[in-house]
């Protein structure tokens, strides 16, 4: 090669080098100090991609569980307030004994009534009370079928939807809860049902019908009260949500996370380099100066 004044082809070739070992180490730099080897598109398009679906897939998975919790503490809202029903229930059961028998006068059944009335009007109160979230469970809102469930409009009706799949393709990623009317009116117990049996225990003829009645209303409540114990246990079910976004977060992973003991060999070799080349290209820019040694003769 000769030795020239206008272009130091070695200078300029040593700082190509230099630069391209700066850009190898300012990657390593990157990944090591993010922790990912995707850190843009252009480190892997196909791979951020890929990443990308996945990462709103374990998202709406975690938020899926949620919902699932969510659904379980409403239920658990119902049941407790059905727990309470069933002792009112119980104890109209007692009183209405207590009024089938002879001896108590008229005025001492009217007693009994006025409590089992008491009894009556607090499961309704309760029935209409119970609430989460603002969700009322007991009052037969979410009574019906599963194809009553109306969604389009800003409040739902019929039974609630609980969704917690990644997707709605199918019934898989989602629950209904519905919950039957616990009111005294929809057991048939009390002077707000329909005149017939549990409607009074005034009289020993009707205390002695509203002793049936009253066994009805403890059924029905008890089937309210197993599909509320049978959906619980069935969402318990869905937590295999994480396990599913645990096994995708693995997989997300090995995409998107640097390995660190390969990345730092790779830091450490581009900073070697980087020396090397700075070092060269000072070695490079003083060639010219020989030149001058030799035109000062």
């Amino acid at each position: 090669m000769s030795l020239v004044i206008n272009n130091n082809l070695m200078a300029i070739n040593a700082a190509r080098n230099m630069g391209s070992a700066f850009s190898m180490l300012a990657s390593s730099v990157s990944r090591l100090s993010s922790g990912l080897r995707v850190t843009s598109a252009a480190d892997d398009a196909a791979g951020l991609a890929i990443r990308e679906l996945m990462r709103s897939e374990i998202a709406a998975m975690h938020q899926g569980a949620r919902n699932v919790n969510d659904a379980i503490s409403l239920i658990q809202t119902a049941d407790g307030a059905a727990q309470v029903i069933d002792e009112k229930l119980i104890r109209m059961k007692e009183l209405a004994e207590q009024a089938a028998t002879g001896t108590y006068n008229s005025d001492q059944r009217l007693i009994i009534d006025s409590e089992y009335q008491a009894m009556a009007s607090e499961i309704t109160r309760i029935a209409n009370a119970t609430d989460f979230n603002g969700i009322h469970l007991l009052n037969g809102n979410l009574s019906g079928e599963n194809s009553a469930h109306v969604g389009s409009a800003l409040v739902p009706t019929g039974p609630l939807k609980v969704h917690f799949g990644s997707g709605n393709d199918c019934s898989e990623d989602y629950y209904y809860i519905s919950i039957n009317n616990a009111t005294a009116s929809a057991l048939g117990v009390g002077n707000q049902s329909a005149a017939g049996a549990g409607f009074s225990i005034s009289t020993q003829s009707a205390a002695q019908f509203a002793l049936d009645a009253i066994k009805n209303a403890i059924v029905s409540k008890d089937k309210i009260r197993a599909n509320l114990g049978a959906l619980e246990n069935r969402l318990y079910a869905v937590t295999n949500l994480e396990i599913m976004a645990e096994n995708l977060q693995a997989s997300e992973s090995r995409i998107s996370d640097v390995d660190v003991a390969l990345e730092m060999t790779q830091f450490v070799r581009a900073q070697i380099m980087s020396q090397a080349a700075v070092a060269m290209l000072a070695q490079a820019n003083s060639l010219p100066r020989m030149a001058m040694q030799l035109i000062g003769g």
